[in-house]
């Protein structure tokens, strides 16, 4: 069997950043109450890129945003080990099942994806969210290479205290800014036959308070962070489990 060519531009692993293991972060509360608007999934690509808009009022991302400033980012190192993508931003990551289990939860998303319209996007049974929560910042310069993610197999913890084997399928990136609060650049851009070509690219632009979810493993298509050139684009991403 001949090598999978996606093995040469894969996402820096989980680990390029340590996992926090000081206290975790008081996260924001969700106010006002959450979901705002009834959360409809819009299909983007077919069964691989779908979109929930106003996922995250304006005012719930400026806290967020101010708050998230305060926590001890790391700035990826410019030259990645060899052959991963070369990635290039200020990042935070930490094991919160408890934030994780709000986001799905208490926001509307744990009903959104679980309608019978789209429960066979997912790869089987939805379980809730990884808790390796990641929060991403660019700035002007920065930018996330091409690259594939990669499915992990995880363990969620549940409601009586036993663990619940676990995989992830799609990736989860919840967009806090864009060009209303300053930034430019910073596009999401899927390349559906896996080589990037600008007559075939599909850019997401960033929404303030959008989710944008991907399939991921080994269905994952060929994508890439562009290049922020002004202002500062904020993103938490996690990814959606199912039951293994």
């Amino acid at each position: 069997m001949g090598k999978d060519k996606r093995s040469k531009v894969p996402a820096p692993p989980p680990t390029t950043t340590p996992v926090a293991t000081a206290a975790t972060p008081s996260w924001p509360p969700f106010k006002p109450s959450l979901p705002i608007v009834d959360l409809t999934l819009e299909s983007l690509v077919k069964d691989k890129v779908v979109v929930l808009r106003s996922f995250f009022p304006r005012s719930l991302c400026r806290d967020y945003v101010s708050f998230l400033r305060e926590l001890p980012l790391i700035t990826t190192p410019g030259k990645p080990k060899r052959g991963d993508a070369v990635r290039v931003n200020d990042r935070y990551q930490i094991d919160d099942a408890k934030f994780a289990h709000r986001l799905w939860t208490e926001t509307g998303l744990k009903d959104a994806l679980a309608g019978k319209d789209v429960a066979h996007l997912w790869g089987g049974d939805v379980v809730g969210l990884n808790p390796n929560i990641r929060v991403y910042r660019y700035t002007a310069g920065q930018f996330f290479d091409a690259h594939y993610d990669d499915s992990n197999t995880v363990a969620l913890k549940t409601e009586t205290g036993g663990s619940l084997p676990a995989r992830t399928t799609w990736t989860l990136l919840l967009y806090l800014t864009s060009s209303a609060d300053g930034c430019t650049g910073g596009e999401t851009v899927f390349y559906p036959h896996d080589r990037r070509s600008a007559k075939e690219e599909i850019a997401v632009t960033l929404e303030t308070g959008m989710l944008l979810l991907h399939k991921h493993g080994h269905d994952c298509m060929l994508h890439e962070g562009r290049e922020v050139t002004a202002g500062e684009k904020w993103v938490i991403r996690t990814d959606l489990c199912i039951k293994r």
